[in-house]
């Protein structure tokens, strides 16, 4: 695995700001149709956040995409969160390079707006009926993430 394929967008500081993250994969592949190999992503993103700390509002794996919403602390960095996230499901999976070598991110001006997209995804894309029926979402109810009100210290 070529590790500067993971780096090779560069991203302004974003850091403490709500950020919507996405990354597909290599030829958009629909790795992650596989329930086995979509486990495996959405896992790598707990193990990546205990080596690359970050704050995990919401997620969504797709068949051939992942959105993320976060935020990364001051000292941490998105790219290396990226890095390490990518990085990780590769390895995992042990299929060589699965990702497409950018990512896309954005502040989320609308934090509320970004979870509703990341959750309809699925719904959108006919997957499910409603969002918390798809599994390998944090809409599904059962993953570990932080409510949006606690950022607006409701």
């Amino acid at each position: 695995m070529d590790d500067n394929n993971f780096m090779s967008q560069r991203h302004p500081v974003q850091n403490e700001r709500m950020m919507l993250v996405t990354t597909n994969t290599k030829n958009r592949e629909k790795i992650f149709i596989d329930p086995v190999y979509a486990y495996i992503a959405l896992e790598s993103i707990y193990r990546t956040q205990e080596r690359q700390p970050f704050f995990l509002y919401g997620f969504v794996i797709m068949p051939d995409h992942c959105h993320l919403l976060i935020r990364v602390p001051e000292e941490g960095a998105i790219s290396r969160v990226m890095y390490a996230y990518k990085r990780s499901v590769s390895f995992e999976l042990g299929k060589g390079p699965i990702w497409q070598p950018r990512f896309h991110s954005k502040i989320a001006e609308n934090p509320s707006g970004a979870l509703h997209y990341i959750h309809w995804n699925p719904v959108k894309a006919k997957l499910c009926e409603m969002p918390e029926n798809y599994p390998w979402s944090s809409a599904y109810g059962k993953w570990d993430v932080m409510e949006l009100e606690w950022i607006y210290g409701i």
